[in-house]
């Protein structure tokens, strides 16, 4: 039997191993929508520990004080934790092992807050894609995420240009 890899359970001749991946270029499909679930509800552990690891000292983020007598009424959850949470739930379902890198971001958006408590839901369309011409075997996967709270107002959206592998032959 060969030695498993480090990322591969002992093989078993009884069962056909499906390992869960992103997806390859060629099975994005321009104006899919994918659901990306479960929701995630913020906490204030959450807030206030990306908050303070990434060295951001926005009061709206960590005094309640401060944050009720501004114009929304309480603390803000870090729009960064909001985008790097939205697109971060995009992960399993689309780029798992398929991106190469992410090439940038476009337009960022944050329509409405979020709050302790909020849960947040995302979505992502693939607004287009083409094969790399410099880069042989990849290509380039616009992707628009938008996240939703609860109550199904949106709170972020950020259009992402990603580079994906073109699907490998098993050989």
């Amino acid at each position: 039997m060969d030695e498993p890899q480090r990322d591969e359970a002992p093989r078993d001749s009884a069962h056909r191993d499906i390992l869960q991946r992103g997806l390859w270029f060629e099975e994005f499909e321009v104006g899919a929508r994918y659901l990306h679930r479960p929701g995630r509800t913020v906490t204030e552990a959450d807030n206030v520990l990306f908050t303070t690891l990434t060295m951001n000292t926005q009061a709206l983020h960590l005094d309640a004080a401060f944050a009720a007598t501004q114009p929304f009424g309480q603390r803000l959850v870090n729009s960064m934790f909001t985008l790097s949470t939205m697109v971060g739930s995009s992960v399993a379902q689309l780029t798992q092992g398929t991106l190469v890198a992410n090439l940038g971001f476009g337009e960022t958006t944050f329509p409405a807050p979020l709050f302790l408590g909020d849960t947040l839901y995302s979505s992502t369309i693939v607004q287009e894609k083409r094969l790399s011409k410099s880069r042989p075997g990849q290509g380039l996967v616009v992707l628009r995420h938008v996240g939703r709270n609860q109550d199904d107002a949106i709170v972020a959206t950020a259009v992402r240009t990603t580079l994906v592998w073109c699907e490998r032959i098993e050989q």
